[in-house]
């Protein structure tokens, strides 16, 4: 009996392990699991793209926003999902456009490809 107990769990963690994976083995590339966190030491942005203080407070707002958006997409399902993300990436580009001069955010989208990239999420 505990050996019945044991089995169906062990395919219980791989069958949910499974889900969880990207569809990128649709091209052949390997299977990485999925991480809806998109939190981040603003700090070390602000430093990176040269932010003033009031750039600053405004990219914090905007990315605490952006966080929440994905992480409320990940408990999506399918198609819904990727398209949840997709909205979040395109207002999240929108609004830091609308505080970034043309460097700043040219910078901020190479991060950003960079990021949503190694996350499995592109």
């Amino acid at each position: 009996m505990k050996k019945i107990v044991l089995s169906v769990v062990t395919m219980m963690t791989f069958a949910f392990g499974y889900a969880e994976t990207t569809p990128s083995h649709r091209m052949g590339m390997n299977r990485q699991p999925v991480s809806y966190d998109m939190s981040f030491n603003v700090h070390r942005l602000a430093a990176k793209l040269d932010l003033d203080e009031n750039q600053m407070e405004t990219v914090e707002v905007i990315q605490n926003c952006f966080n929440n958006e994905v992480q409320e997409a990940a408990t999506s399902k399918g198609f819904e999902r990727r398209h949840l993300i997709h909205q979040a990436v395109r207002k999240d580009v929108d609004r830091m456009h609308r505080v970034l001069n043309d460097e700043q955010f040219n910078t901020y989208m190479m991060l950003l490809v960079t990021t949503l990239h190694n996350k499995g999420l592109m």
